[in-house]
């Protein structure tokens, strides 16, 4: 495989399939129990800001990107990242994050998070967020949460449970008419 040959796109559905298939492939069944599945069940992802790399016409890796809030603070969460087996270790999924990256920092997003390994995404701009200041629908270990930070204090605005903005803005949209009610 030459990397030259790679080209980067934004998903489109016409890639949902390609991209079931490589979650799958990397993340097994499990990948429904994870907490950044059960935040990404909450609303869809944002699929300007989600790439996906092509090899020959065939999907071999993708990224999505998922708006979420928590506490007063509003962001992105990337992922899943996947990359087919062999096509790893080429610099396609740095390539991926770094795009997602990009386009949420001129979408104007002021942080995004995710679950995944220090090493790997800390060179990419990813830090680990304090201990205990956020917190997940489902166990995830707090030394895997990291961000990275568009706006000053942005990542220290999302605090507490992390869910999809869909269901936070429905949450505040439902207490507001129950006030508004009493």
């Amino acid at each position: 495989m030459n990397a030259a040959d790679v080209i980067y796109l934004p998903e489109t559905p016409a890639h949902d399939p390609e991209i079931d298939h490589i979650n799958e492939e990397a993340f097994g069944p499990g990948r429904f129990t994870r907490a950044a599945y059960k935040i990404r069940e909450g609303g869809p992802c944002e699929r300007a800001l989600s790439f996906v790399a092509t090899y020959g016409g065939v999907v071999i890796a993708s990224v999505k990107m998922t708006r979420i809030a928590a506490g007063k603070g509003r962001g992105l969460m990337l992922g899943p990242l996947a990359v087919r087996p062999d096509y790893m270790n080429v610099g396609i999924g740095r390539k991926l994050v770094r795009m997602a990256l990009e386009a949420a920092h001129k979408a104007g997003a002021p942080a995004v998070i995710l679950v995944g390994d220090e090493p790997y995404y800390g060179p990419l701009g990813f830090k680990r967020i304090p201990r205990g200041q956020m917190s997940m629908p489902r166990p995830v270990d707090l030394d895997r949460l990291l961000a990275v930070e568009f706006e000053t204090g942005a990542v220290a605005k999302l605090t507490g449970m992390v869910d999809h903005e869909d269901l936070a803005t429905e949450g505040e949209r439902l207490k507001l008419a129950a006030l508004a009610e009493a």
